[in-house]
């Protein structure tokens, strides 16, 4: 089932999934879920919003940081490292019974300002190593999967083959500073489960195929080299008029499984600024993307976990970069704002299971 397809069964309910299934009665409803379900929390709302903390309570198995742990926050001037957000969703977390991850710990974006100023490769692999030494020791134990390396693939350009984003680990450590990510992770915490993330793999077209080869070559590679890359994160922030290509996506996990590796879906939301008005069809349409993108990763494995980048539209990304011309609410998560499950939630809640 897709594309059209997937829209109408969605929208007239009729394969098998509950649209209206009513939230949990409690959060043990779900402890016994065959697939991990998370989502990423914002401190903010975490704090302020009771209805906020109990959705999580009620939905999620497993939590991320929406920020917190990126270095502008860690680290806001060389000599200084600020714990405190991280910690208190931590302490939420482990309150709750649901283990925390740890994002992230190298990526381009969310950079403190005195970052620039590294200037050589000896300067840069003295601060990344610092940095992850600090970090992961002081949740070793705590946080047991590491989204290590965060976005690392560049855009695609017509013409042009896709290569590493850039960054200032790349300016000025090369590509190694990939498999020194993950070294010294490793080193810190042993046990720790540490994956390389990344997004605009699942959509059809040339740039997310482009995207898909440049990142099964660089695990390819990483893995030649023996880095302790254990597993793949694929975002799955899904434009919500694109169609996802369920057959090259299962193609990409059956080639990460041939390898040994984990799958995981991190950061799953769909863009719907330029889906209809109508919140009935834009539900059915995000919730048929979902549809489509969890039954090509299902078709080729079991994935870790699924998470979702939010839990509520009332606390969404989206609207920073895909507010809706027409200036209607976003809907790209589980629950709307007023935290009722939408047609999103049952086809997540029917790919996880809640037995076995």
């Amino acid at each position: 089932m897709g594309g059209a397809s997937t829209v109408a069964a969605l929208a007239g309910g009729t394969f098998g999934l509950n649209l209206v299934r009513a939230a949990p009665a409690n959060a043990a409803a779900h402890r016994n879920r065959r697939i991990p379900f998370g989502a990423c929390v914002n401190v903010g709302p975490l704090q302020k919003d009771a209805e906020y903390r109990a959705a999580f309570v009620a939905y999620c198995q497993q939590l991320v940081p929406e920020g917190g742990m990126y270095w502008y926050d860690l680290r806001p001037n060389r000599d200084q490292f600020n714990f405190g957000i991280a910690d208190t969703i931590l302490t939420f977390a482990d309150a709750n019974e649901m283990p925390m991850r740890g994002h992230t710990l190298v990526w381009y974006g969310a950079m403190p300002e005195w970052t620039k100023q590294i200037s050589s490769a000896a300067e840069a692999e003295r601060e990344l190593t610092l940095h992850i030494e600090r970090v992961v020791s002081r949740y070793r134990g705590k946080i047991r999967t590491w989204h290590v390396v965060n976005e690392p693939i560049d855009d695609p350009v017509a013409g042009k083959p896709v290569g590493l984003r850039p960054s200032v680990w790349l300016q000025n450590l090369g590509s190694k500073h990939i498999d020194l990510a993950f070294r010294l992770a490793h080193q810190v915490d042993p046990s720790a489960e540490l994956l390389l993330n990344e997004f605009g793999v699942e959509s059809a077209g040339a740039d997310a195929e482009a995207k898909r080869q440049a990142l099964l070559a660089l695990v390819r590679d990483l893995l030649a080299r023996g880095a302790p890359l254990h597993g793949v994160g694929l975002q799955g922030h899904l434009p919500g008029k694109v169609e996802i290509d369920r057959d090259r996506l299962s193609q990409l996990v059956s080639e990460f499984r041939s390898l040994g590796l984990s799958v995981h879906v991190t950061e799953f939301d769909v863009a719907d600024d330029e889906l209809p008005a109508s919140p009935a069809v834009r539900d059915a349409i995000v919730a048929a993307r979902a549809y489509d993108l969890l039954e090509a990763v299902f078709a080729a494995t079991r994935p870790a976990a699924v998470f979702t980048w939010g839990i509520t539209d009332r606390y969404t990304w989206i609207p920073m970069w895909h507010k809706r011309a027409d200036g209607l609410i976003n809907r790209p998560l589980p629950l709307d704002q007023n935290y009722r499950p939408k047609p999103l939630w049952s086809v997540i809640d029917y790919f996880c299971g809640q037995t076995g």
